[in-house]
Order: structure tokens, then sequence, then C-alpha cells
């Protein structure tokens, strides 16, 4: 069975290079095995409008680490496993922006997938495939924009669709951290 590392970052501006929490879900066997979220310092400057989205606040990061400092943390859980995220692009596009910003090393491709897609294929009864609306239509609790609530919410939708027979492995991409893109 696969191993899945489900991550949701925040972030202190609309930059998307640098975050402010992460949180992360860790899926095998179609269960949850392990979580772990931090905030983060960002060494950057917040923007109001992501402060009010997200509760975190340039004083409540004061003593939180930085990303090098965080990354030896969570390396060995983000290590082996296929990435997974709502709108993953955005997620990668900041892990990766912080791993290329800080000159940590890491392998150059890393098969990811994303819930909003698999969302899609599941439910396409919905008017909409945002995190907030999956979590209604499937009575998953969500505490939005706060990472370890959305990592781990974006994790039962993954188990749900795995259980109704979704092959997942169709909706697996890869992502090459070197080609960093901007995010639509």
């Amino acid at each position: 069975m696969d191993k899945y590392i489900v991550f949701d970052v925040e972030t202190p501006n609309s930059k998307s290079n640098r975050m402010s929490s992460i949180g992360i879900a860790i899926i095998q066997d179609n269960k949850i095995i392990n979580t772990f979220t931090s905030l983060v310092n960002p060494e950057t400057y917040f923007s109001s409008f992501n402060i009010q989205l997200t509760g975190i606040t340039p004083e409540k990061v004061k003593s939180a680490p930085n990303f090098p400092e965080l990354w030896n943390t969570i390396e060995p859980l983000m290590s082996d496993g296929v990435f997974v995220a709502h709108n993953a692009a955005f997620d990668m596009k900041v892990l990766g922006s912080c791993l290329k910003d800080y000159g940590i090393p890491t392998e150059r491709f890393r098969k990811y997938l994303c819930t909003v897609q698999l969302g899609r294929k599941c439910f396409p009864q919905l008017p909409d495939h945002k995190l907030n609306t999956l979590c209604d239509h499937l009575k998953i609790e969500l505490d939005h924009h706060k990472a370890d609530s959305d990592s781990l919410a974006c994790g039962k939708i993954l188990i749900h669709c795995i259980k109704s027979g979704t092959d997942v492995k169709n909706f697996t991409r890869t992502y090459d951290f070197e080609e960093i893109k901007t995010c639509r």
C-alpha cells in the first residue's frame, strides 16, 4: 500500500514563497498513522489579509523555527511517499520555494496528488471543490486555514476517495522542484 504525506501550508503574504505554518498527516493502509504541525518563522513580512485569514501574526511566530530548522524535523516525515495537498500546485510551490531559497537540497522530482482534482472526479455534483465544500459534503470537521486541520481534512478526503474505489494513481503527477512555477 502506498504512503501519502498530506500537507498544508499557510503563508504570511501573497508572495507564496514562505510559510508561516505547516500541517502534515501521514496516511498508510488508508489510515492516518501520524500527524505533525508547527508554526514557522517565515523571516519576512505579514500582510493584513493573511493575518486575518489564518490568525497567524509576527508575534505568534517570533520564537518558532525558521524553515531550515523546521526541515531538520520534518524531512524524515516527508522523505518517503506521495505528497498530497488540496490545490497542490500552491502548497508544492511554497515548499519548493522554501527549499530553493534556503539552499536545501532535495530530490528534483516528486510524485504528488491534488484532492481538488480527486474531488472533481468523486463528487462531480458539487457546485465547487473547495476544501470547506468537500468537508461539508462528507461531514468532516474543519477549522479552515489552520494547517493542522486542513491537512487532516485533506487526508480524510483522500481516504474517502480511495475507499470509494477511485484509483488515485490516475491522479498522480510529478512535480519538478527545479522548475518552480508561479501559481495561477
